[in-house]
Order: C-alpha cells, then structure tokens, then sequence
C-alpha cells in the first residue's frame, strides 16, 4: 500500500470522526477541516510542523481581530479599513523571519477563519486547534500505516 493511499484512508476515517466530535462539541466543523488543511499544507512535518501550524492559525486569529477592532473604531471612513487591512496583510508576511511564524498560508488561514466566524474567537480557536489536532493524527497516521505494510511486505518476501 503506498503512502497516498495510507494517508488517504486515515483521512477519511478521521474526517468522519472530526465531523462528529466538531457537532457534539459545538465547533465549527469547517474550522476544524482549515485546521488539518493547515498541518497538511506546512512544509515542516512532525511536531516541528503541528507547532508552526498552531502558532502561525493564532497569529492569524490575532492578525484578524485587529482589524475587525480597529475598523470598528471609526466605522465611518471606510478607507481606514482597507489602510489597516493593508498594513495587517504586510506584517502577517513579515512575521515569517520568526520560525514558529515562518508558514505565511498559516496565518491567512487563521485570519479568514476568524472573518468568516465573525471574530468569534472562543469558538474559532478551539474549533482551529482541535483540527489541527486532527489533521496531525490524519497524516502521521497514514504514514505510519504505510510504514507497517511495507515492513510487513518485506518480512513476506524474506520469508519466501
């Protein structure tokens, strides 16, 4: 069994299990999917990638709601939010010299999460984490499988 097909299988048996815990929980489950879009997406892999996947959604997240705020300040000059919006997007890319911050989609993911949540913050970033949760368990799990049959395939041509 290859590696695409391992990961593809633990993917939709998770996604399946992900979409019960997001509605008995009450999490946004679309959240949830950007959450594992986000671990799957990273350049790094392991732990290394779960955490700058983790740090750079909660910039996100961060990144959104200071806009959302700050626009609010003066909701008549419409054009202070497209400057701030502006500013914001520069210092999301910018922020990407810091390792823990360096997965640039990462932090677009957890700002458009977070606008399209309306910045409710307490449900998006559980919502986020927990998929990133998920989307961890998704990958690592298939590679694991993969690893399992191939070690099993070459233990039954030895055996031959």
């Amino acid at each position: 069994m290859n590696i695409l097909l391992s990961i593809a299988i633990t993917t939709g048996l998770l996604s399946g299990l992900w979409g019960w815990v997001a509605v008995s929980l009450g999490l946004l489950s679309w959240a949830g999917f950007l959450g594992c879009t986000a671990y799957f997406a990273c350049p790094q892999g392991g732990v290394k990638g779960f955490f700058i996947s983790g740090c750079t959604m909660m910039s996100g997240v961060a990144w959104a709601l200071i806009i959302m705020h700050g626009s609010a300040l003066a909701p008549h000059l419409e054009i202070l939010s497209y400057v701030m919006t502006g500013v914001v997007a520069f210092l999301m890319c910018v922020q990407a010299k810091h390792l823990l911050l360096s997965f640039v989609p990462g932090t677009f993911i957890g700002a458009c999460a977070t606008f399209a949540g309306q910045g409710d913050w307490k449900l998006i970033v559980p919502s986020l984490m927990l998929g990133l949760v998920f989307g961890y368990a998704m990958k690592n799990s298939g590679l694991w499988l993969a690893a399992r049959r191939a070690r099993t395939a070459n233990v039954t041509a030895v055996s031959k």
